[in-house]
């Protein structure tokens, strides 16, 4: 799931290379922090959420197969400030 996940957010992205995919997992649940730049929030989120919504859809099909459960949560790459 997580590689497929990657892809989705890979593909719809400017910065592809910034895309980190993290996944802690439990007893039934999964849980997933996509982190992206923040130029590109608004592709994942897509607008009124249609973007991000489609993609817990398609990972929640996998995850079903598995009898699991999902929670993706967004999380903006924010550059560092240098000292």
């Amino acid at each position: 799931m997580k590689k497929a996940l990657k892809y989705i957010v890979s593909q719809i992205v400017d910065n592809p290379e910034k895309v980190e995919i993290g996944e802690l997992e439990d007893q039934e649940m999964i849980n997933f922090t996509i982190t992206v730049a923040s130029s590109d929030m608004g592709r994942i989120i897509g607008k009124n959420g249609k973007v991000i919504r489609a993609i817990r859809n398609v990972v929640k099909i996998s995850a079903i197969k598995q009898n699991k459960k999902i929670n993706i949560a967004l999380i903006e790459n924010t550059p560092q400030p240098l000292a």
